[in-house]
């Protein structure tokens, strides 16, 4: 899979994305990450691609002919056949919350363009123009699209098939079903007083996965429960949550 970011900061781009997972899969071919210096297209002799916003304001507007020529040279580096549906993301507070659910789409991608966003924003033109996709990273600001394109990059590259060592982990952590992750343990069994719980010490498999499932339960009801909305549950999973509502609300 392909990621490209457009970005003022591409060195933090690429030393951030080049450690432990995601940077062992860019050795192995699994992944390529390519970060273009949006300053590189700029026509100005001092490479300046801001200005300040018409109608007044604080802060700095980047231009739209950088932005543009920066997306233009990117498609131009992905097959021909291959650029007229790829994704051109903008990092954005005000575009759509990314979610695992995005993360899963966009790991069907081939190829998939970020957008870095950095002073008071970017020209609306240029967004006009290039931007398929308007995504948050979360309902706060930051100073610019670097971190949450590096997030993103990371929350897709683990469901491409070889990124992760163990294929199952992507499958069954957090957000599998809407449901938060269980408790995990490892040795030792006894730490300081702490037993490690005896079902996971008991071999036996349908026991431990139902105790795992109902751990999960307990956890996003406590953490999140806004995710059981759209939680997919069994019958018997289902009737364990009413039991959790009911002692919650005698709790009260």
């Amino acid at each position: 899979m392909n990621f490209y970011v457009m970005t003022l900061f591409p060195d933090m781009v690429a030393r951030g994305l080049n450690e432990s997972i995601i940077g062992r899969a860019t050795e192995k071919g699994l992944l390529s990450i390519t970060a273009v210096d949006i300053r590189d297209f700029s026509e100005d002799k001092h490479k300046r691609v801001d200005d300040y916003p018409y109608g007044g304001g604080a802060g700095m507007v980047m231009a739209p002919g950088p932005v543009v020529r920066t997306c233009e040279y990117v498609k131009g580096l992905i097959p021909e056949e291959r650029r007229e549906k790829v994704k051109v993301i903008y990092l954005t507070p005000q575009g759509e919350v990314f979610t695992q659910k995005k993360a899963e789409e966009w790991a069907k991608e081939e190829d998939l363009i970020f957008l870095c966003g950095h002073y008071e924003g970017i020209d609306e033109r240029a967004l006009d123009m290039v931007v398929t996709d308007r995504v948050s990273a979360g309902d706060y600001v930051l100073t610019g699209g670097e971190l949450p394109a590096m997030m993103m990059i990371d929350a897709v590259s683990r469901l491409v098939p070889g990124v992760l060592n163990n294929e199952v982990s992507a499958e069954f952590e957090s957000f599998q079903d809407n449901l938060l992750e269980y408790p995990q343990y490892t040795r030792p069994e006894d730490y300081n007083g702490c037993r490690v719980p005896e079902v996971l010490l008991s071999g036996h498999h349908a026991n431990i996965e139902k105790w795992r499932r109902e751990q999960s339960i307990l956890r996003t009801l406590n953490a999140r429960p806004d995710l059981l909305e759209h939680a997919v549950l069994s019958k018997s999973e289902q009737k364990f949550l009413q039991e959790l509502l009911q002692r919650q609300e005698e709790g009260k």
